[in-house]
């Protein structure tokens, strides 16, 4: 599910069903594990994984961040109530979004448009 885990269902969980954050959260690795055991099992048997070995440094450094981001996650779940995770969720996905739609913008500046069709030009 990859960014749509996060950026989707946790708030679709949270607006449309009620959920806590907490609960939201927690059920979108529920659901985004075997989707993930899956596609490991389908990338591993073909040459997708050999990307992973060119840039290993990155690989490594990334998921270092995630061990990390996880240990700190799960130590303060039971700290931090929903009354900050909610906007702190809130903030990520303005910022998130944000972010997505200036890159768009971007690569549509740089680009040129051209008609498929050569007789419109």
């Amino acid at each position: 599910m990859g960014v749509a885990g996060g950026e989707l269902l946790i708030p679709t969980l949270i607006l449309l069903f009620g959920a806590d954050v907490k609960l939201a959260g927690s059920l979108s690795l529920v659901v985004s594990l075997p989707t993930m055991l899956i596609d490991f099992a389908r990338y591993s048997r073909d040459s997708t994984f050999a990307v992973l070995s060119r840039n290993g440094r990155f690989v490594l450094v990334m998921a270092l961040g995630s061990i990390a981001g996880s240990f700190i996650g799960a130590m303060l779940l039971g700290v931090i109530g929903s009354t900050y995770v909610l906007p702190l969720l809130a903030a990520i996905l303005v910022i998130s979004s944000v972010k997505v739609g200036g890159t768009n913008r971007r690569r549509q500046a740089g680009s040129v448009v051209t008609s498929p069709c050569p007789a419109s030009r």
